[in-house]
């Protein structure tokens, strides 16, 4: 045994000691509210949180494939008003989430259209875990005219990702493509004036949220307001914004790229859906892949980081998830995270036979399992969590920040069913890359943290306990060499944008690379409880509809973009013009760049670790 794993276990027991003194004398004292100033109440503890129903068997609220499509083909058509979805609540019916053969189903019956049945989990055990992590709801919303959308409303939490479509035209004509962006019949594009009040208005919202504004379409760089939308929500107090993007304005112009950072863009959350043009193939764009390392080159030395937004379908491109990883583990300098969206059947693919469905269904069970047996590293069972399990350290930021903070910490309070994470560190010059469970106990932290938070105390009395978690959670035998516990502090400080003090660099040799997975609902497996917590508010002409809501469920989209549409896509072209759409296989017209050298993948070691050398979405969200 190394001897730093020695001194490791004697720090790490010491550690324990002093805790569990810490938390027999805090037991003592006697605690008091603490509401800040962006929150509506007191800050929860974690016998005040709620949670929705877990588990399985278990009952829920769902929705009628056949039904939902035909109330909003009426309302579109404008033969019923769309408050019909909010006081009668159409195409609503019961559905029972069930275990069969280590698999969960959603089943549910329309009195009407039959019976309907999905998969939810291909591992029983894998979401009984995901839902026993979670953490307990965040704050109840209180009602708004922003929030006034019937059962699709956005009932608690105070949401992550504030996401505003800008335009719902495209450069690209893809499949799968849940906004049907470019064969609508009409054009949906924000003025600037409507995006000022969309910004403004989300700032009136109580809890008052520190949300990542999100820019999205059809593809955001073709509205005329890109850069002063940007610019606009730094302005008003954002602290982060970003852009879901496929990336071609981005590769055919370096100097755009430098404006919208300029501007204040601080990621890229970019369509990427395998490695090589044939895996793209089914986006129909000759060189998409081309693309897309072009888009990365030119964001990263305009100083825009990236995430990689994978569309994963059964079948077409599941065995991309490996690969993918590995490409984001090559390009760490270049890459903060790769997103993983099992496909929605929505948009084109809502009328899919059933069998397609069935075949092309992809579960967050299935990418755990996949990431697993392509990278040779992670146990399903063991490295990941749903999202939300973070939300104690985002509660540990709200204790630290004061009484007097504007603004609550970002918080990732989805359903359980909808996202899940795990974590990666890597390091930027040898590229092998280790889970973060194998350095940290990290059930034990989360707990730890939850218990810190059940007591407000002052700021440094905070800070110590978080420092005492961490020392007694830190596998010191695990840690890979030139990652002490020390320089572990220095980069999660980095990667949080250095709010400890404990750095004074951003990034550090040894990185953090994010792996989630992100499952947006359709019709098929729909469950109110999900919406209701959504984390990925659209902000609109017709106020914040949850995520699901909006583009899967009832589908709002289309009654918002048809009620607040500019022209048809006839008139639009006839007066402004058409824009270009790379689509039947065509290529984009890219620079040159210089040659590059390809060093061939490294094969996974037998110490579990993944060793990848150098050289080796849409995030428009289409699901």
């Amino acid at each position: 045994m190394r001897l730093a794993a020695v001194w490791g276990d004697v720090v790490s027991s010491l550690a324990s000691g002093v805790w569990h003194a810490a938390q027999w004398v805090n037991r003592l004292v006697p605690d008091r509210p603490f509401q800040p100033a962006w929150a509506p109440a007191p800050l929860l503890k974690q016998r005040e949180r709620t949670s929705p129903p877990l588990g399985f068997p278990r009952e829920t609220d769902s929705l009628c494939p056949a039904c939902v499509i035909d109330i909003r083909d009426r309302i579109v058509a404008g033969e019923a008003d769309w408050r019909v979805l909010v006081d009668e609540r159409p195409g609503e019916i019961r559905a029972s989430i069930v275990e069969r053969d280590n698999r969960v189903y959603m089943e549910k019956t329309c009195p009407v259209h039959g019976t309907w049945s999905d998969l939810m989990a291909v591992n029983a055990r894998f979401l009984r875990r995901i839902e026993d992590l979670y953490p307990g709801r965040d704050f109840q919303m209180a009602p708004d005219r922003l929030h006034d959308h019937g059962s699709s409303s956005i009932k608690y939490g105070r949401g992550a990702v504030l996401t505003v479509d800008l335009t719902n035209r495209c450069n690209m004509m893809c499949d799968p493509c849940f906004m049907d962006a470019n064969q609508v019949g009409y054009v949906h594009e924000l003025s600037f004036e409507e995006v000022r009040t969309i910004l403004d208005d989300a700032i009136t919202v109580k809890p008052r949220r520190q949300l990542t504004v999100q820019f999205s379409g059809g593809e955001p760089t073709l509205s005329p307001h890109f850069l002063e939308a940007i610019a606009y929500a730094k302005q008003v107090g954002y602290f982060s914004v970003q852009c879901a993007t496929n990336g071609v304005r981005f590769a055919q112009d370096p100097e755009f790229a430098r404006r919208a950072r300029a501007a204040g863009l601080r990621l890229a959350y970019l369509q990427f859906d395998g490695i090589g043009n044939e895996k793209n193939a089914h986006r129909a764009v000759g060189n998409l892949f081309e693309v897309k390392e072009k888009a990365i080159e030119h964001l990263h030395a305009a100083g825009v980081d990236v995430t990689l937004v994978v569309t994963i379908v059964n079948t077409i491109n599941n065995d991309q998830v490996g690969p993918v990883i590995r490409f984001a583990i090559d390009h760490i300098d270049k890459v903060n995270a790769v997103s993983f969206q099992p496909v929605s059947f929505t948009g084109r693919d809502e009328h899919l036979d059933a069998d397609t469905r069935a075949r092309w269904r992809y579960t967050l069970s299935h990418l755990a399992e996949d990431v697993q047996r392509q990278t040779g590293v992670t146990d399903p069972l063991r490295d990941w969590y749903p999202l939300s399990a973070s939300g104690p350290l985002s509660d540990f930021t709200d204790n630290l920040s004061g009484l007097d903070a504007q603004w609550g910490s970002l918080k990732c309070g989805c359903h359980p069913n909808c996202g899940i994470g795990t974590l990666f560190l890597v390091n930027a010059t040898t590229r092998q890359a280790v889970p973060m469970a194998d350095v940290f106990d990290t059930d034990r932290l989360i707990e730890d943290f939850k218990t810190i938070n059940e007591r407000h105390r002052s700021r440094p009395v905070m800070a110590l306990q978080a420092v005492l978690a961490l020392l007694r959670n830190f596998r010191y035998g695990r840690a890979p060499g030139g990652l002490g516990f020390w320089q572990m502090l220095q980069v999660a400080d980095g990667h949080t944008g250095k709010r400890m003090g404990l750095t004074s660099e951003g990034r550090h040799e040894w990185r953090v690379l994010l792996v989630a997975g992100m499952w947006f609902q359709d019709l098929f497996n729909y469950d109110f409880r999900r919406t209701e917590m959504c984390i990925i508010p659209y902000a609109t002409q017709m106020g914040e509809i949850s995520f699901c809501a909006y583009n899967t469920g009832v589908g709002w989209r289309k009654i918002v973009e048809k009620m607040h549409m500019n022209a048809t896509t006839a008139e639009w072209f006839k007066t402004r013009g058409r824009h270009a759409i790379y689509a039947a296989g065509k290529s984009v017209p890219l620079p040159a760049s210089a040659p590059r050298t390809v060093i061939p993948l490294v094969a996974v070691p037998a110490s579990g670790e993944v060793a990848v050398p150098v050289g080796a979405g849409c995030g428009c969200h289409d699901a």
